[in-house]
């Protein structure tokens, strides 16, 4: 399901005065919620999604290696580091760690998650999309600043799945 097909169905939902809508697919899960209270969206990528994350994990490593003088410890901290599973944004917006700013962090740094657990929000279009996380363990880093804007395929966290 891409972007366009999201928002003509949140904006169907909104006509039709139906109060929450899910849909699943063989590789995603969308629930969207209206009522009086803004319009959330729910949207689930499959666990499957991350697997390239580690391509994506070893650039971070790189830059480690031009700053460590012995070439041979970076390569255990890629090995380390290969072990995380990237969790990315499933859309464009911008990422909040709480549902507002008065209130506590969906998760921090050490904390355990588990598989469909509401880890941040990104919101778009005035939409507060809660992103849930689609694997169980310990967040090891949160990669973006909160109210930062994220771009789709964007990294968020990195977890410990052991």
């Amino acid at each position: 399901m891409d972007i366009k097909q999201i928002q003509d169905l949140i904006k169907f939902v909104a006509k039709s005065g139906v109060n929450e809508v899910s849909i699943e697919e063989q590789d995603f899960k969308i629930t969207i919620k209206a009522g009086k209270e803004p319009t959330y969206v729910t949207a689930a990528v499959p666990a499957a999604a991350p697997a390239p994350v580690p391509a994506a994990v070893p650039a971070p490593t790189a830059a480690a290696q031009t700053e460590s003088a012995a070439p041979a410890q970076p390569q255990p901290s890629a090995d380390d580091s290969s072990k995380y599973v990237t969790v990315k944004s499933p859309m464009i917006g911008t990422f909040y760690r709480s549902s507002s700013p008065d209130k506590p962090a969906f998760v921090n740094v050490g904390d355990s998650i588990s598989t469909g657990q509401v880890i941040c929000i990104v919101e778009a279009m005035k939409l507060f999309n809660e992103i849930e996380s689609e694997v169980s363990g310990k967040i090891v880093k949160v990669l973006v600043d909160d109210a930062q804007p994220v771009e789709y395929d964007q990294p968020l966290f990195l977890v410990d799945p052991s």
